[in-house]
């Protein structure tokens, strides 16, 4: 194209720091995209001097060996409008532009006149041509162009630049191609669309997990801070390193070594520019000096083109506000450079894969290799999963304790674990949440392929550890499970359950349902395995006892015919020592949670078979050779240690591994959540459907939002009149009954007259309405003289009409009160509630969230999710109401909250739903400026 000019200066707006942004590239490394300002002639006149004779063509449609002073003056001066350019940098340096001008219809300038449409044009450097740097500052120019005003960008492009034409064609959105005198032309929609979310995502996809394996499989690391005495932090990385068997080539490093230092067997330089200048490169640097030290680590790193970060070092966010500073200039470096950072404060990450064998964390040693992914962010925590899952038999595949999760977070493993072909389910413990939006959307199609299991912490302080400070989104409780329960997320409450599960689901299949069988030589111990299965919601039979004379032929018999019976999903396996030898066996341990029957426990048995510590191999044997199938085997027992070493210990002959617990509510608990998970699962491939309705004016109701919500009204927004209310709900098909104030009596019968008889009469007084023991609503008034006699009742007990309020409603038909409300939620987004109104929603928090928009199987499952679900379904004989119409105005509120996102709080209560149809008795409607999104926008990583 070539670029219409214009010699006079724009008035410019002031500089626009929040269009700044860290993107993440295709190949996993990080650019920053920024808006180019006057101080950047310099870096133009070199960025264009690296540019391709050919690129340049591409650009200009003509040989343009180098921008003249007009040139660099009109590229570099931008009134952040009319006329924008953007640049992606590495290192301060360009390596990419992108830029536009609004234009009028005819493609003339339209700077000052308000156009609609823009003429854009892109320069990528040659060297870094197919890294997606193109797609990213399309993304950020579009998002840019859309708060300008701009609604359409025009392009032209020569047809032998296919690569430019596939950015613009690749990008999803709407568009229009032509082709005249030699020319590509085309017209980009900016409305995002389906497909253009989509098309981001995917690349964000894509580019994220990218960053992370270049971390975590990196075929060279160095040690930055490895001293020559042993003890040292960075001494004692290294040697983890070394004795974890890593693959690739190691390198120490440090500032003091004379030339050939060689430390433990690994060579030492002086710095990373040291290696690159021999030659060597370096993928990932561990970085163990003192945090004051760091930022030099980080510029060596940089300059010799090291793509990634650990950094262990403390003294940042967790030791007060010069810390925190000292955290985002680390990020900042780091990112500048083109490289992601794994903490501060890290204890590091692991990979276990025999092709890989790195252990640059301060563990001392090596777990076994597994297929769960695990992430934390405290170490103390990392280091007790990892000793955990080591004792009963399993192995991270991967592991990332990430410290104060300054740039990487649990959002990026998620990203890398979901196509990971050596990670089979992830488990993380979360302290805090950065994104709640994204970690949802992330979960859900990870869990879609492999169980998400999560601990979160800060149950009820919602208090994060010092140490994090990048954003922290603080919701409810009552929230995060809706977030997780959509997600297909594993949720449990500690690192033990946490260990459970995982436990269970790095060696068995998942349930096929939640039918169980439970057998064993203990009745008692059957029978506290039973009541803990139905506790945790499954199905059983009763427990056969197998007398605690029972031989290994006997357990492997019966867990065979368990596991043939086609009514079975799974079985549970109690065992305790077996009659046979004369140690007694302490068989109540502290831990087991188990307590002495009336006729004493079976304590009377002793350790049996043949091996030390509560083994029988024997039975191991029997019980892994029956358990060969695919459905899931789990055993509780009692002072059989040995015993689940073996039965979870590799075997040579592919014999199944058997998880072991010892605690009925442990083994149980972990099988009905996978259970619940492979539910979900099934159902994942059908979420449902987001109806739409003929009738919803969303356009009208957007008006109606403008009209209601006017300039500079405050961020808590306004609540709107009841009639403004029922107006936009309207629009919406949602119907809220008619009700006529009554500020005297007669005003009251005239109200009852016009609405006909029977009527009720209610307070809307705020501070009156929800108390049922004041009488503030009287039903069934059939005639004048009861209306009368109501309304002076009425007055007469809440302070009269001035205070009260009273208003005359046409009666409902007699049904269930519910109340559904939507809301939005700072870090979750708006989210849909369902309950029963009065005290089961008020007192004992019966309520049910689902995030918007929710799809049609969301709110049949929001409907039948709360506790109190039955009463609408015709319990103890009641006839049951009609739960369709329910759903249908769900849908319709969640429909609303999610097209106008100028409506932060929606609550019908009280909604009567009746045997037919459903009525809604009283609305509240808050709008405010819309709320920002975390979610929505161009691909960015988190502002530090």
């Amino acid at each position: 194209m070539t670029d219409q000019q214009d010699p006079q200066d724009p008035v410019r707006r002031p500089y626009p720091v929040h269009w700044e942004a860290d993107v993440v590239l295709r190949d996993g490394g990080i650019a920053h995209i920024r808006p180019i300002g006057p101080d950047d002639a310099g870096r133009l006149v070199d960025f264009y001097e690296q540019v391709s004779d050919e690129s340049k063509y591409y650009r200009f449609f003509a040989p343009y060996p180098r921008l003249s002073d007009r040139d660099v003056h009109r590229f570099t001066h931008h009134d952040y409008d009319d006329r924008v350019g953007l640049a992606a940098t590495v290192g301060g340096e360009f390596i990419a532009t992108v830029r536009y001008d609004r234009t009028d219809d005819n493609g003339r300038s339209a700077a000052g006149r308000g156009g609609t449409r823009a003429e854009v044009a892109f320069l990528v450097q040659d060297a870094h041509q197919g890294r997606g740097v193109a797609s990213a500052l399309l993304e950020h120019i579009a998002a840019v162009a859309r708060e300008r005003g701009i609604l359409h960008f025009t392009a032209e492009v020569l047809p032998a630049n296919r690569k430019m034409v596939k950015v613009f064609t690749d990008a999803g959105y709407t568009q229009q191609r032509s082709f005249t005198d030699g020319v590509v032309h085309l017209d980009l929609d900016l409305e995002p669309t389906t497909e253009s979310v989509q098309v981001m995502r995917s690349r964000e996809h894509r580019a994220e997990a990218r960053s992370v394996q270049r971390l975590l499989r990196p075929e060279s690391v160095a040690v930055i801070g490895t001293g020559r005495r042993p003890g040292g932090v960075g001494r004692t990385l290294l040697r983890n390193i070394v004795a974890g068997g890593f693959t690739g080539r190691l390198y120490a490093v440090n500032h003091s070594f004379p030339p050939g230092a060689e430390i433990d067997g690994v060579p030492g330089h002086r710095s990373v520019r040291e290696i690159a200048q021999g030659g060597g490169t370096v993928d990932l640097a561990v970085i163990a000096v003192p945090a004051e030290r760091v930022p030099e680590a980080v510029a060596d790193c940089g300059e010799a083109g090291v793509r990634g970060l650990v950094v262990v070092a403390a003294g940042y966010s967790e030791s007060g506000p010069e810390g925190r500073e000292r955290q985002r200039e680390l990020v900042r470096q780091a990112r500048s450079h083109g490289m992601r950072v794994i903490g501060p404060n890290a204890f590091g990450v692991l990979n276990t894969a025999p092709g890989v064998r790195l252990n640059a964390s301060l563990s001392p040693e090596m777990p076994r290799s597994g297929r769960l992914g695990l992430f934390t962010q405290s170490g103390s925590i990392g280091i007790a999963l990892l000793s955990g899952l080591h004792r009963r038999g399993a192995g991270p595949s991967t592991f990332v304790s990430a410290g104060n999760r300054a740039d990487v977070s649990g959002n990026d493993l998620l990203q890398f674990w979901q196509d990971d072909p050596d990670t089979d389910a992830v488990l993380m413990y979360l302290e805090s949440f950065g994104n709640p939006r994204k970690f949802t959307r992330l979960a859900r199609r990870t869990a879609a392929a492999k169980p998400v299991v999560v601990v979160k912490g800060a149950l009820h302080t919602g208090a994060v550890p010092a140490g994090h400070q990048v954003p922290v989104a603080r919701i409810p409780d009552s929230t995060v499970n809706a977030l997780f329960r959509q997600a297909g997320v594993i949720r449990v409450d500690t690192v033990t359950e946490l260990l459970d599960a995982g436990l269970f689901l790095a060696l068995q299949p998942l349930p096929a349902g939640d039918r169980i069988a439970i057998l064993g030589n203990s009745e008692s111990l059957g029978l506290l395995t039973y009541d803990a299965a139905l506790t945790a919601g499954l199905r059983s039979t009763p427990p056969l006892d197998l007398t605690t004379a029972a031989t290994p032929a006997d357990f492997a018999a019966a867990l065979a015919a368990a596991l043939a019976d086609p009514e079975t999903d799974a079985v549970v396996v109690t065992a305790i020592p077996r009659v046979g030898r004369e140690e007694p066996a302490d068989l109540l341990s502290d831990d087991s949670g188990l307590a002495a029957g009336p006729g004493g426990p079976d304590a009377a048995a002793t350790l049996g078979g043949e091996g030390e510590g509560g083994d029988d191999p024997a039975l191991g044997e029997a019980l892994r050779a029956a358990a060969a199938g695919d459905k899931p085997v789990v055993v509780v027992h009692l002072a059989l240690d040995g015993l689940a070493d073996r039965l979870a210990g590799p075997g040579g002959d592919g014999a199944p591994r058997i998880p072991a617990y010892r605690a009925p509510d442990r083994a149980v608990r972990a099988l009905a959540e996978a259970a619940g998970y492979a539910a979900w699962r099934a159902g994942a491939a059908e979420p449902g459907r987001v109806p739409q309705f003929d009738d919803i004016q969303e356009a009208a109701a957007a008006d109606d939002v403008r009209r209601m919500l006017p300039a500079g009204s405050p961020p808590e927004g306004v609540t709107l009149s009841d009639q403004d209310a029922t107006t936009l709900l309207g629009r919406y098909g949602i119907e809220v009954r008619r009700a006529l104030p009554a500020p005297d009596p007669d005003a009251a019968v005239a109200a009852a007259a016009a609405l006909g008889y029977p009527v009720a009469l209610k307070t809307t007084a705020p501070h009156l309405r929800h108390r049922a023991d004041l009488g503030g609503v009287r039903l069934d008034l059939a005639d004048e003289g009861d209306l009368r006699r109501a309304y002076d009742e009425l007055t007469a007990r809440l302070g009269g009409p001035a205070e009260a309020g009273p208003v005359v409603q046409a009666m409902a038909p007699r049904g269930v009160d519910t109340v559904v409300r939507a809301g939005v939620d700072p870090g979750a987004g708006s989210v849909l509630s369902f309950g029963l109104a009065g005290p089961p929603s008020e007192l004992l928090g019966d309520i049910a969230h689902r995030l918007v928009p929710a799809t049609d199987r969301d709110v049949a499952e929001l409907v039948r999710s709360i506790k109190a679900a039955p009463l609408l379904f015709g319990w103890r004989g009641a006839e049951p109401v009609d739960t369709q119409a329910l759903e249908e105005l769900l849908l319709r509120v969640s429909l609303l909250a999610d097209d106008l996102p100028e409506v932060v709080g929606v609550s019908l209560d009280p909604v009567v739903v009746a045997a037919e149809g459903v009525a809604v008795l009283s609305a509240t409607v808050r709008v405010a400026p819309p709320p920002a999104r975390t979610d929505l926008g161009p691909r960015a990583l988190s502002s530090f």
